[in-house]
Parts: C-alpha cells; sequence; structure tokens
C-alpha cells in the first residue's frame, strides 16, 4: 500500500489536477496539516475520511522534529494496511512541508511506499495571475522575503513569504527592479490582490509573493514584430495568417521549437 504526497494547487478546489483527485477519492485517509489545505481536500473527500494532524507554530527543531516523528508514527500503519494521502497546497516538492514527512518516514519506517502527485505551484500559477510571460529561455530565480528581506541578483525572481511588503519594496526599487505583488492567487480563501503599490499589503500575510524584474531587462521575440503588422501587410495572407517567405519564418519556428524544447516534446 501507499502514501500519497498530493498537491492541491493554488487553492482553488477545481485546479485540483484529474490524477490528484483519483487519488484523494480511493484514499482511505486523507490527512491534512493545515485548515487551508484540509478546505480544498472537502471539496473531494467527505470528512470522515479526513485525519488531521496538529504541528506548532515554534521554529524549536526539536519540537518540530517531535512533532514530524508523531505524525510519521500516526500515518505509517494506515499506509501500510492501505492508501493514505498527505495534501499540500501547490506541489509537495516546491517549498512545502511534505520533505519533512517524507524524511521523516523514510528515516524511521522505510517499508512504507511513497508516491508524489504534483500540484499546480505558485512558481507557476502567479505568471497567469499576474499577466507576466517567462519566455523560452529566461531565467527566474526563486527567493523567500520574509520580515522586509530584499534578495537582489537575477534579472527575475519570485518571491516567497513577502510579509512586509513596504520593506521588501524599497530595497528592490534601489536594486533596479520594477515589482508586482500577488496575495492569495487562485485561492478561495480570502481576497486576491494583484498590485504595484506595496501600501496596498502592507499588513501581514503568508500566502503574498512577488515577482521583481529588472527594469532595463529587454527581451525581444521573434513573434513580437507580429503586434506591428497591419492586417494589409506584406507579411500576411489575405486570412491574417503569416506566410512563410520561402520558409524562412516555418524554419525560424521549427529552430526555436527544438531550442526549447517543444518538437513533439513534453513540457
Amino acid at each position: 500500500m501507499t502514501l500519497y504526497g498530493v498537491g492541491l494547487g493554488p487553492g482553488e478546489a477545481d485546479l485540483v489536477t484529474v490524477r490528484g483527485k483519483e487519488v484523494l477519492e480511493n484514499a482511505d485517509v486523507v490527512y491534512s496539516p493545515g485548515r487551508l489545505s484540509r478546505t480544498v481536500a472537502l471539496n473531494h473527500v467527505d470528512e470522515s475520511k479526513i485525519g488531521d494532524l496538529d504541528f506548532p507554530m515554534t521554529k524549536d527543531e526539536e519540537k518540530l522534529r517531535a512533532a514530524w516523528k508523531e505524525a510519521a508514527a500516526e500515518i505509517a500503519p494506515n499506509a501500510r494496511d492501505g492508501d493514505v494521502a498527505f495534501v499540500t497546497l501547490g506541489d509537495p516538492n516546491v517549498y512545502s512541508t511534505f520533505g519533512h514527512l517524507r524524511r521523516t518516514i523514510d528515516a524511521f519506517h522505510p517499508e512504507v511506499e511513497l508516491e508524489i502527485v504534483p500540484g499546480v505551484s505558485a512558481v507557476t500559477a502567479f505568471a497567469t495571475a499576474m499577466g507576466v510571460e517567462i519566455e523560452a529561455g529566461a531565467g527566474l530565480s526563486l527567493r523567500e522575503a520574509a520580515s522586509g528581506a530584499s534578495p537582489t541578483g537575477p534579472d527575475r525572481m519570485i518571491l516567497f513569504k513577502v510579509t512586509d511588503a513596504p520593506a521588501t519594496h524599497e530595497g528592490l526599487v534601489e536594486a533596479g527592479y520594477d515589482v508586482t505583488y500577488g496575495r492569495r492567487l487562485f485561492m478561495e480563501q480570502g481576497e486576491t490582490i494583484v498590485t504595484d503599490d506595496p501600501e496596498d499589503i502592507d499588513e501581514r500575510d503568508y500566502y503574498t509573493l512577488a515577482y521583481a524584474e529588472k527594469e532595463d531587462l529587454e527581451v525581444e521575440q521573434a513573434t513580437a514584430a507580429f503586434a506591428d503588422d497591419e492586417s494589409g501587410s506584406e507579411d500576411a495572407t489575405t486570412d491574417g495568417e503569416p506566410v512563410t517567405d520561402g520558409g524562412t519564418l516555418v524554419d525560424l519556428e521549427r529552430a526555436e521549437g527544438r531550442e526549447g524544447g517543444d518538437c513533439g516534446g513534453h513540457r
């Protein structure tokens, strides 16, 4: 039998993957580490199947290790006898509590089979919510910005846990970044906010992230030229489709596809 780490996605119940939904529906017990993940899971399983786990709000490593050992001891017997799911917002392997459980199970209950069911992470969901395109070949760095931290360096960054937006903003602007903030993106719990004004989100909220991009960053994509084309230009057919110009455009698209890894492949 198996312990599944199931990513629930960013918070809206219909953004759980088909695979995740199937695992939740078939699991004998679904464990939740927090109120928000429990709320999402309840859209897919009956409350009688939910097993709540308590974790202390502390940075004391001894207390945290004791809590995870207790959680693993609760989960392991059920995972040996049946299928069990441990749910987490986002993806189980990206800034997630599931890693602690996996390591504890590996150490004290190695006979338990584990399987990860990926979920939509804020790492990707933020781009849609904020209208940002991360084009092929772009660099993107993940950072934490708790308590007013302002990490700098990369051209583009996603900053998690922005709990003091005004302080973080000041440091990023001084370093030459344009910054957009998103709070509770794709979450049914609480108000969703997207803004470039840090004063709009100056109160602490764990579920706040920021997208920072260098002000002078310039990226020119081949298809960007289409925005400047007029409907009657010589580069388009009468039905608005671009011509191949003797195969040049087609060859360019194929080359870019190979470079981006999307010619018949998986992304």
